[in-house]
C-alpha cells in the first residue's frame, strides 16, 4: 500500500556529497509535487567528520518538523552505521556499503570519543558487537530492518571502466550510489530522477551524463531485487507551484522583492549563504529587461559591514547586513550609532551555538536577550523572529519597511535550523507585499532639521538630496550639531524612545504573536524554529488525550504585551510551558519582563540539534501528567 509520509536519513563523511544527495533527492521529490523538509547537520570542518541529512517527505502536506526513527537510511561509511544504529525504525530499510562490514567502531578516527563510548555502552546493553557486521545483524534480526548491502567498490569500478576515470574521480560518485538506491526504493520515476540530477549539476553536461548512467543502472538492479517498498502515494498537496529553497535563500528572495539595494557581510556560518545567494542575483532582470542592481559588499570585518550598511541607508538605499553571533558582537558599537542617529538599517541575525566560537555549525536560540539590549545606552530598535520559511520571506520585507518607517535599527532573528534546512515552499502571495519607505525625502535643499523635535519621527532627507544634514555619535540638536544641554537631552531622548510607542500602536499584535489551537490542558510558549515541532506535537498529543495550544512569539520589541498577557492568564501559570533552544528560557524571561507573568515550566534543548517531535511529545507528557517542572532534551548525535 503506498505511503503518505516518510522519514529519511543520509549519512557520510563531510565532503563526500551528502548535501548533494539531499539536494538531488529533494528536487526529484518536489518535481512530483511532494512536500519536503531537509535538515543538514555537520561538523565545523571542511572534510572528514560525520555529516548527515535528515528528511521528511509527505504526499499530503508541506512538512514543518522532523522526528525519529526514520523509515529509510542510506550510509556511505561505517561511522554513519554506528552513529545512527538506533535511529532506524523497526521494519525500516538500510542501504550501506557492504565493504565496511569488518570495520570496528574503535577504529574510527573521526568519531568523537564521547560519542563512541556512549554507543559502546548501548551496544553492550543490547548485546551488539563492535563491527559494522554486528550492527547489521542486530538491526536485521532484532528490529526487522530490511538490509540493502551494496559493494561500492564494484559499482565505482564499473563507472571507472566506462569513463576511463581514476579512483579519486570515481570516489566523488559515492553519494550518487546512495541517492540512486533511495530513489529506487521510493519508486521515483526516471523523469524526476533526471530532473534532480540536471538541476544540481546545471551546465556540467559530462557530470550529468555520468550521474544519470550510474543512477539508471543502480535503480534497475535494486528494483529487480527489492521492488519499490517505500513508494509514496500520488501527491494531493493543493498547490500549483512550489519553490525549493533553503532558509538563507528565502530571506534573500524576500530582500530582493522588498527592494534591497545594498547588502554587506563578512563571511560567517550560517549567515554567509544568504549573501552568496544575493551575489548570484545582483543584476535584477524582469522579463528580459534589466531593472537595477544590488550591491553585495564583502567587507574586511563585521564592524565595516554594519558601518557600510548604515552609510548606504543614509544615502537612501534600502540596506542590510547579515551575520551570526561573533559578528554581531563586533557590530554593537555601530548599532548604537544608528540608534543615536535614527538611521534605518537591517541586521539579519542567524543564531548559532555560543559563546565565543561555540558551535559554528550548530543551531541555537541563545542570543535573544543580547539583541534586545545590545549596545550601551537606551534607544529604540525592533526585534522580530521568524519561525518558518514563509514567515522569513515576509519578515525580510517587513524588516526593511520597519527600519525606514520608524527610522530605527531592525534586528531580524533566525537560527541555523531554519537557515540550513531545505524546504518546499509555496509561491508567495504577492497581495501581502507592501513597500513602506516612511518619511524618506530624495529632494530637498539648504539647512534641514533632520531631528526635528516637533514629531517623534522626523522627515529624513537622504545624503545627496540637496539638504545639509549632520550626523554624529554624540547627543545633538535638531540639526545634528553636538550639544550637552540637559533640556535638549531630555527632549531628544524622549523623541527617540516615543517611536516604540508609535510602533506598538501601529503594528497589530496579531502580527507579533499568534495562538495555534484551543485546547486548555496546556499552553506551549515558543519562538523561531520551535514552531514546526510544537504544532506537530499538538496533533500527536491530542491523539494521546492531551489537548493543548501553542503561542508563537513573532516580535520581541515592541512586545505584544496585552495580547500575550490575556492568553497566559487564561491558562494560568501551572499550564504554561516555555519551549526553547537555550538554557535560560530567554523568551519566557522577555515575556515576564513585558507582561509580569512568571513562567515556571520549561522544555529546553541546547545540544545544537533541533527539537524533534517525539522528544517534545514525551517532555510535555512528563510535565503535564508526571508533574515535572523542567525537561532538558538531548536526542540526536
Amino acid at each position: 500500500m503506498p505511503l503518505r509520509d516518510l522519514l529519511l536519513l543520509i549519512g557520510g563523511p563531510q565532503g563526500s556529497g551528502m548535501e548533494t544527495s539531499g539536494q538531488i533527492l529533494t528536487s526529484a521529490l518536489a518535481r512530483r509535487g511532494y512536500g519536503v523538509l531537509s535538515d543538514r547537520e555537520y561538523y565545523s570542518n571542511i572534510v572528514g567528520r560525520h555529516s548527515y541529512v535528515h528528511m521528511r517527505i509527505s504526499s499530503h502536506t508541506i512538512p514543518r518538523s522532523l522526528t525519529y526513527p526514520v523509515h529509510l537510511a542510506g550510509f556511505v561509511d561505517a561511522e554513519s552505521v554506528f552513529t545512527h544504529t538506533f535511529d532506524i525504525a523497526s521494519g525500516g530499510w538500510l542501504i550501506y556499503d557492504a565493504g565496511t562490514d569488518p570495520t570496528k567502531i574503535t577504529r574510527i578516527p573521526s568519531m568523537e570519543p564521547q560519542v563512541r563510548d556512549r554507543l559502546l555502552g548501548k551496544y553492550r546493553e543490547h548485546g551488539i558487537g563492535e563491527t559494522v557486521k554486528d550492527v547489521i545483524e542486530y538491526l536485521e534480526k532484532e528490529k526487522g530492518v530490511n538490509i540493502v548491502p551494496l559493494s561500492f567498490k564494484l559499482i565505482l569500478n564499473m563507472l571507472r571502466q566506462k569513463y576511463n576515470m581514476t579512483l579519486g574521480q570515481a570516489q566523488r560518485f559515492r553519494s550518487t550510489i546512495i541517492f540512486a538506491a533511495m530513489a529506487a526504493l521510493l519508486g521515483l520515476d526516471a523523469d524526476s530522477v533526471s530532473y534532480g540530477i540536471e538541476r544540481r549539476f546545471r551546465g556540467r553536461e559530462k557530470v550529468i551524463e555520468m550521474n544519470k548512467f550510474l543512477a539508471s543502472k543502480l535503480i534497475e538492479e535494486i528494483r529487480s531485487d527489492y521492488g519499490t517498498p517505500l513508494a509514496l502515494e500520488p501527491s494531493s498537496i493543493d498547490i500549483d507551484k512550489l519553490l525549493i529553497a533553503t532558509g538563507n535563500d528565502v530571506v534573500g528572495m524576500g530582500k530582493i522583492v522588498g527592494g534591497l539595494r545594498f547588502q554587506s557581510y563578512y563571511p560567517i556560518t550560517p549567515a554567509a549563504d544568504e549573501s552568496t545567494f544575493l551575489e548570484s542575483h545582483e543584476s535584477l532582470v524582469v522579463d528580459g529587461e534589466k531593472k537595477g542592481n544590488i550591491l553585495v559588499f564583502q567587507t574586511e570585518d563585521e564592524i565595516a559591514a554594519i558601518a557600510s550598511a548604515i552609510g548606504a541607508g543614509l544615502t537612501g538605499a534600502r540596506s542590510a547586513t547579515a551575520t551570526s553571533g561573533p559578528g554581531f558582537s563586533l557590530m554593537v558599537e555601530a548599532l548604537g550609532w544608528a540608534g543615536m542617529n535614527e538611521s534605518p538599517v537591517v541586521i539579519t541575525y542567524y543564531q548559532r551555538g555560543g559563546p565565543s566560537t561555540g558551535q559554528p555549525t550548530r543551531g541555537s536560540q541563545s542570543d535573544l536577550l543580547f539583541t534586545m539590549f545590545a549596545s550601551h545606552g537606551e534607544f529604540p530598535r525592533i526585534v522580530l523572529a521568524s519561525g518558518d520559511p514563509e514567515e522569513a520571506f515576509y519578515d525580510a520585507i517587513n524588516a526593511m519597511n520597519y527600519a525606514e518607517r520608524y527610522q530605527v535599527p531592525v534586528i531580524h532573528l533566525l537560527d541555523k535550523f531554519l537557515a540550513n534546512s531545505t524546504f518546499t515552499v509555496p509561491i508567495p502571495d504577492w497581495g501581502r507585499i507592501r513597500i513602506d519607505r516612511g518619511k524618506t525625502i530624495f529632494k530637498a535643499e539648504g539647512d534641514f532639521k533632520r531631528f526635528d523635535k516637533s514629531e517623534p519621527i522626523s522627515p529624513r532627507p537622504v545624503i545627496g538630496s540637496g539638504a545639509i544634514t549632520w550626523y554624529t555619535g554624540d547627543e545633538h540638536d535638531e540639526y545634528g550639531h553636538i550639544t550637552e544641554d540637559p533640556i535638549n537631552r531630555v527632549e531628544m531622548y524622549e523623541k527617540r524612545m516615543k517611536k516604540l510607542e508609535i510602533a506598538d500602536k501601529e503594528i497589530p499584535e496579531e502580527e507579533r504573536a499568534k495562538l495555534y489551537g484551543s485546547g486548555k490542558d496546556f499552553l506551549l510558549l515558543g519562538w523561531g524554529f520551535v514552531k514546526g515541532a510544537a504544532l506537530d506535537a499538538l496533533a500527536v498529543l491530542e491523539e494521546k488525550g492531551l489537548k493543548g495550544a501553542y503561542l508563537h512569539l513573532r516580535m520581541f520589541i515592541p512586545y505584544p504585551s496585552r495580547m500575550v498577557r490575556e492568553i497566559l492568564d487564561s491558562y494560568g501559570a501551572e499550564r504554561v510551558i516555555a519551549v526553547e533552544h537555550n538554557i535560560m528560557a530567554q523568551a519566557s524571561l522577555a515575556t515576564t519582563m513585558n507582561t509580569g507573568f512568571k513562567i515556571g515550566r520549561y522544555i529546553l534543548k541546547y545540544t545544537g540539534r533541533p527539537i524533534y517531535v517525539m522528544e517534545l511529545v514525551d517532555a510535555v507528557q512528563r510535565i503535564v501528567e508526571g508533574g515535572e517542572d523542567k525537561v532538558v532534551l538531548t536526542y540526536g548525535e
